[in-house]
């Protein structure tokens, strides 16, 4: 039995069996492919099978990784933080492994690196402002944009579930929907006038009956077809998105969709929004993740150092 036709009965398994989205399938299979890749370079005169994957097999694919160029990335080889991804697919692939029996390294002998959590950045209500005083209101184009960027800091939407938004997933008199995040997990979304008043806009000069709640206006669009993912934007369109109104108002930051779930995160907390209940408006499985934010907003830490630091 080899390694490669196991990976694709893993993979089906991570879908079906575990619930795994489509591209958390998909980043996994990229990462256990290029094992494939290392075995047949390494070990070029015989195919992988589970029981060649040893301690030492394991000390020189680590090597491999931190030693392996990107494709047309001119000599940049894979961060810290990606090599740790790799691993985490196969000590997964392993654990599927022994639990149907199959001989192969003990999924705990895999060790992850470590990695260092990349600073947080946000942007303050003021630099909000700017930005969205930069969209012009007076077409559909923009007022769309303006829907976007107001659901984004209002909701703390993932740009994967905002885009994947229907016109009937968001109840906009409630001002409240659900959405299911990662894990397939639901979490309940709220949304404040604002976003609510600059989603009706945009919906109330559509002239199409399409279902996607933000839509692609690129004249390369064709002008034929009626399905659900019809001219919905990707997550690439957002970026680019943010990027221009973002350059307009003269901030220097970088800033992804991304930046918007960080500053909703951080703006709750400065107000004093206790991190429990963040963790559920974010939806994450693990209050640790939500903790990332808490160095920068904790609202007594400037009180205390106001109150007990000699002002010279």
């Amino acid at each position: 039995m080899f390694v490669a036709d196991l990976i694709n009965e893993f993979l089906e398994a991570l879908e079906v069996e575990n619930g795994r989205s489509r591209f958390t399938t998909r980043n996994y299979e990229i990462c256990l492919m290029r094992m494939i890749d290392f075995s047949a370079e390494v070990y070029p005169d015989k195919d992988l099978r589970p029981e060649d994957i040893t301690p030492e097999w394991l000390r020189k694919y680590r090597l491999w990784l931190n030693r392996f160029e990107i494709e047309n990335g001119h000599g940049k080889t894979l961060s810290v933080t990606t090599q740790a991804y790799h691993l985490i697919a196969l000590r997964g692939f392993l654990k599927y492994l022994t639990k149907r029996g199959i001989k192969t390294l003990d999924p705990t002998l895999v060790e992850l690196p470590r990695t260092h959590r990349p600073q947080v950045t946000f942007l303050h209500v003021d630099e909000i402002e700017r930005i969205f005083n930069e969209i012009p209101t007076d077409t559909e184009t923009g007022l769309r944009d303006r829907a976007i960027m107001e659901l984004l800091f209002s909701s703390g939407l993932r740009v994967s579930e905002l885009i994947n938004l229907n016109r009937d997933h968001v109840n906009l008199k409630r001002k409240e929907f659900t959405v299911r995040g990662k894990g397939q997990k639901d979490r309940p979304v709220f949304i404040t006038d604002a976003a609510a008043e600059a989603i009706e806009d945009y919906l109330a000069e559509r002239k199409d009956s399409l279902p996607a709640l933000f839509l692609n206006n690129s004249r390369n669009t064709p002008l034929q077809g009626t399905s659900g993912n019809y001219r919905r934007l990707t997550p690439r369109s957002i970026q680019r998105i943010i990027e221009k109104y973002v350059r307009a108002a003269g901030i220097t930051k970088h800033v992804t969709p991304h930046t918007f779930r960080h500053s909703f995160a951080t703006d709750l907390l400065m107000n004093g929004a206790d991190l429990r209940s963040v963790q559920s408006l974010l939806g994450h499985a693990n209050i640790s993740t939500t903790q990332i934010y808490t160095h920068v907003t904790d609202p007594q830490l400037r009180e205390v150092h106001k109150k007990f630091h000699s002002d010279i």
